[in-house]
């Protein structure tokens, strides 16, 4: 349960700055967005804790769950379709979605279902 308290302050820290983010890049006469789609494969099973995580990154600015797919293999883990308006790097938007999935969920952490940011020893903090 602690952990639950401890992701709701994170999150609400995560809102702040990524508000503080997106309001300074508004203003400036050269944005440094650069609008990505990716498609995150799910460590989280139950349906509550999806829909936890998708309502978690829609909250946070520049970031918006947009859909949910099964896995085009058949057999893997379903996909959250996450659009980033900071994907200049892909692999950073990977790394913060594995960390908040990790911080929402910690028994996710060593679960590796190839994302950047997924498995164990791979730490984002």
């Amino acid at each position: 349960m602690f952990h639950v308290i401890r992701f709701g302050i994170w999150l609400i820290g995560q809102v702040f700055a990524g508000a503080l983010t997106v309001a300074r890049d508004v203003v400036r006469h050269r944005t440094h967005m650069h609008p990505i789609v990716v498609a995150y494969p799910l460590r989280v099973t139950k349906d509550w804790q999806i829909v936890a995580l998708a309502t978690s990154i829609t909250m946070t600015p520049g970031t918006l769950s947009v859909g949910l797919r099964p896995n085009p293999d058949g057999d893997g883990p379903e996909l959250l379709l996450v659009q980033a308006v900071y994907g200049a790097n892909p692999t950073e938007v990977f790394e913060g979605l594995a960390d908040m999935e990790e911080r929402m969920v910690p028994s996710v952490r060593g679960i590796d279902h190839g994302a950047p940011g997924q498995g164990a020893g791979e730490e984002t903090r």
